[in-house]
């Protein structure tokens, strides 16, 4: 049976999973990319860093975003959540401070459900090319809802 999830569970799957999917407009069209992510609970937002490119250009013309996570144990067993922010791009100290929190709090998912723990970050998501700096951006929750399959 499908059932709505509760919050308590809608922030579990978001705080043990890094990997999500970006909705977002570009040209009335809909596009949605896998991105690595780590979710704030407190501050209630989603923290990101892409390199320049399609969807940071998408996401500065048209703010509303959206995340979807999963976690996936067979077709009868699932949980999937579905979150609805604004994007907000990040400079200077701010994206440090951001980028850092973003660093550790995977680290330590990866540690726990993987069990390694990587020493770069590049060793968990490919999101930069070359010399490029990468732009730290955050989505500011407004809504999450969820569902799940037992």
């Amino acid at each position: 049976m499908i059932q709505d999830l509760e919050q308590e569970e809608l922030e579990y799957v978001l705080e043990n999973n890094y990997i999500g999917y970006l909705g977002y407009l570009y040209q009335n069209r809909p596009f949605v990319v896998p991105i690595t992510y780590f979710f704030d609970q407190v501050q209630q937002q989603i923290v990101c860093y892409s390199g320049e490119g399609h969807k940071i250009a998408a996401m500065r013309k048209n703010k509303h975003v959206s995340l979807q996570v999963s976690d996936i144990i067979s077709v009868n067993e699932w949980r999937s959540v579905l979150v609805h922010g604004t994007f907000e791009l990040h400079f200077g100290s701010d994206a440090k401070a951001y980028l850092h929190q973003f660093s550790l709090g995977i680290k330590d998912i990866i540690a726990d459900k993987e069990h390694k723990r990587p020493d770069f970050i590049s060793e968990f998501s490919s999101k930069t090319h070359g010399d490029q700096i990468p732009f730290i951006f955050t989505i500011k929750v407004e809504e999450i809802t969820g569902k799940k399959r037992l």
